[in-house]
């Protein structure tokens, strides 16, 4: 149902006619791939649920024992500067990343579980795509 409202919204943003529905997938495919959970391997990992006593040290330290870790990044609230309570960890070598993402999922640190995944490449200058959840009178009719 969600890849339906991307495709509308697809279409309309790119003026592809109705009947070309599987065309509309090579415009943007970074919002329209199969795979639903994560993204495909990479080195940098996306971790969430850190605590906001994380600093960027302890971080590369839960992590370096799976090898190179070449950027740690946290994101801090520009008001308050405490942790948003994510942040990224780009390793040198992609199988490293992966074994990392394997081992620390749903393990905890400092008393918090982590939520790990690939991180998806941002992507600047391109269309923003927002999915609908609800049905529009044309998707009905």
């Amino acid at each position: 149902m969600m890849r339906n409202g991307i495709e509308l919204l697809v279409r309309r943003i790119s003026g592809v006619p109705q009947y070309s529905i599987s065309s509309s997938f090579h415009i943007i495919p970074q919002f329209c791939s199969s795979s639903s959970s994560s993204a495909s391997p990479s080195s940098k990992l996306f971790i969430g649920g850190l605590s906001w006593s994380v600093d960027e040290q302890s971080l590369k330290d839960a992590f370096s024992s799976f090898g190179e870790v070449v950027q740690v990044r946290i994101a801090y609230d520009k008001g308050s500067g405490r942790s948003k309570g994510f942040g990224f960890v780009d390793f040198a070598e992609e199988d490293n990343a992966l074994s990392a993402k394997d081992a620390m999922d749903g393990k905890g640190l400092l008393g918090r579980p982590l939520r790990i995944s690939f991180a998806l490449e941002r992507v600047r200058g391109g269309p923003v795509v927002v999915p609908r959840f609800w049905k529009s009178k044309r998707d009905r009719e």
